[in-house]
């Protein structure tokens, strides 16, 4: 079992840039594949990033390429999502989601362990 910890969101103007964390416990953390999902009020969870086990693949929603990077680290167990000009579209609630499937999705359900999120909120 996995338990993951998001962290760094918060409330940023148009074109500001965050970093969000999440960090997982346990020692297996390199045997996931990692992902960051978002939900804002009245829409469904949606895919934003992954990043294969050991980081050489990664695969990103088309609202967020070139503005968002995802990475991690698995000697501290931690997966990274990198906002970059961030938009007040980009405002919703950010999950951290760990998969064992050794393929990368974009599907909620190929995903089998949550974080309990992190709000990140961009003002116009």
């Amino acid at each position: 079992q996995v338990q993951l910890v998001e962290s760094g969101g918060g409330l940023v103007q148009a074109g500001d840039s965050l970093r969000l964390s999440c960090a997982a416990s346990g020692r297996t953390f390199s045997t996931y594949a990692m992902g960051w999902f978002r939900q804002s009020p009245g829409n469904e969870r949606e895919f934003v990033a992954a990043i294969s086990r050991r980081g050489l693949n990664r695969d990103y929603a088309d609202s967020v390429k070139g503005r968002f990077t995802i990475s991690r680290d698995n000697a501290k167990n931690t997966v990274y999502l990198q906002m970059n000009s961030l938009k007040p579209e980009d405002t919703a609630v950010y999950y951290c989601a760990a998969s064992k499937s050794v393929i990368l999705t974009p599907t909620r359900d190929g995903y089998d362990y949550w974080g309990q999120g992190t709000q990140v909120t961009v003002s116009s």
